[in-house]
């Protein structure tokens, strides 16, 4: 089977051939039919983070695919299921965080295409009780991404508390930000979409963003306070300016959610304000396997749309550099078909 890999951090990922594996206990072997390109997978090939993976490995955790195989102990998913393999790969199911709901926030986790092996191949094997249901009537090209950009976002969202009136700002319009405000309307709220160019705020305003903002040309905090200001604040830019102003855009009361993971790591925090106006800060990182599930269901409905090109896995340095420069609207997504 044909898989990209990365051997050393930074350096251009290399297609070789590998053994089909077996799956073991507890697990199953996917045949990919599509794989999503997410920041994260950029973020794991250059090293950014305190925690880097281990070389060598296979990226990719939003992947698609059917059960081929199955390893003993599996009774959730059948062969010829389509399922996903997201970016929770597996956790402890026993600790408090797992057994109250927050599996995302267990310690002793696996990520799929970091700590283990992730989708950027042909075959891929994932636990058997942390893949996703993919229903019918979602396309695999469309499920690719919803296993990370829109579970992380819909999550994002739910985290903020957003109801029917708020209004939300979405920091960051691109393969996170284009559902992040469908998830919002969903919701309820008048969404302003914060980008630096014209082509993304373009898509916000077909996808239903009610206000827009160019922030290369227009302050986005005079912007949205002059409209009463912010009921929450989804940070999907990684950009620690794009932080300083999502929070300055908050009213009183406001939530700030925070999802992007800047290499730089650090941000600053005015004590006083976040006090004197009860401002709420919160990190929300992807979701669970419930989450995921009322994703897939939630398009399933025609209530969201995905925007995203496919590609091939022989041009994935390529897509990265394409990613990593802004040349891409929403999301890339590797079809194996």
């Amino acid at each position: 089977m044909k898989v990209a890999i990365v051997e050393e951090f930074g350096a251009p990922l290399k297609l070789v051939d590998h053994e089909v594996p077996t799956p073991g206990v507890g697990q199953v072997l996917v045949k990919m039919e599509t794989s999503g390109l997410c920041h994260t997978d950029i973020h794991a090939w250059k090293g950014d983070w305190p925690v880097k993976p281990s070389l060598p490995f296979i990226p990719g955790h939003e992947g698609i695919g059917i059960v081929e195989a199955v390893g003993e102990g599996v009774s959730r998913v059948n062969v010829g299921d389509r399922v996903a393999i997201p970016w929770l790969g597996m956790a402890c199911g026993t600790c408090e965080h797992c057994i109250s709901g927050w599996e995302t926030l267990c310690e002793s986790q696996e990520n799929s295409g970091y700590s283990i092996d992730g989708a950027y191949a042909e075959y891929a094997l994932a636990s058997g009780d942390y893949v996703g249901i993919v229903p019918e009537g979602v396309d695999p090209i469309d499920a690719a991404p919803l296993a990370c950009a829109g579970v992380t976002t819909y999550k994002a969202v739910k985290v903020a508390g957003t109801r029917p009136s708020d209004l939300v700002a979405v920091f960051g319009i691109g393969g996170l930000g284009h559902l992040a405000l469908q998830y919002a309307k969903v919701a309820g709220a008048s969404v302003v979409a914060v980008d630096l160019l014209d082509s993304k705020l373009e898509l916000a305003k077909e996808l239903g963003a009610d206000y827009t903002v160019n922030a290369k040309e227009q302050d986005p905090v005079e912007y949205i306070q002059s409209l009463g200001g912010a009921d929450q604040v989804v940070v999907l830019a990684v950009s620690p300016k794009a932080f300083e102003q999502a929070f300055n855009s908050l009213k009183r009361g406001g939530t700030m959610v925070m999802v992007a993971l800047p290499a730089d790591n650090d941000m600053t925090l005015p004590i006083f304000q976040t006090v004197l106006k009860g401002i709420t800060i919160k990190g929300s990182i992807v979701g669970t396997r419930k989450d995921m599930a009322e994703v897939f269901e939630i398009h399933r409905q025609g209530k969201t749309k995905v925007i995203s090109e496919s590609r091939k896995l022989e041009s994935v340095n390529e897509d990265f550099d394409d990613v990593e420069h802004g040349k891409v609207d929403a999301r890339l997504v590797f079809d194996f078909r």
